[in-house]
């Protein structure tokens, strides 16, 4: 498996950024390569996307979601990945997002990016872009305000 963590700080209070993030379906505005994201329940995502040149599909379960906290999810199906994405207040305008990845690369092209780095270099865009795109706005399109603990939507 490989590894990916990057970090960015945005100037938004973390009830918009940590809410922003939860619209799940908004992820191609400002994630290179995906092309879509599909929520199927509270729980349940499907994703589509290009990974080094090669259009993939996969499904990824939310295990645990923390109101403001974090967010962790696996593959169910298709490309093995398994990650978090936390929140945390720098200040009262300003929050810290920090996306954690592990994934297993598929086939030749796949290895080959890993081993130059770009997923970590995608993951740096995507997260530079989703600041971008939520400072430009200066409010979240919506947001999922319920709580997951061990597989279990527990607050709505």
């Amino acid at each position: 498996m490989s590894s990916v963590e990057k970090s960015v700080e945005v100037e938004a209070p973390i009830r918009a950024v940590y809410n922003q993030w939860t619209q799940f379906e908004e992820f191609p505005r400002f994630m290179e390569g995906v092309k879509e994201v599909r929520q199927l329940d509270d729980q349940h995502v499907h994703w589509r996307a290009e990974i080094a040149g090669k259009e993939v599909e996969w499904d990824a379960v939310i295990i645990e979601q923390l109101l403001e906290r974090h967010i962790a999810w696996r593959s169910i199906s298709g490309a093995k990945n398994t990650g978090t994405v936390s929140f945390e207040p720098v200040d009262a305008n300003r929050t810290r997002v920090t996306l954690r990845m592990e994934y297993v690369p598929e086939g030749p092209a796949q290895k080959m990016a890993d081993w130059v780095g770009l997923l970590g270099s995608r993951v740096e865009g995507d997260l530079k872009r989703f600041q971008k795109f939520i400072e430009a706005r200066g409010v979240d399109t919506g947001g999922w305000r319920g709580e997951i603990q061990a597989e279990e939507v527990v607050k709505r």
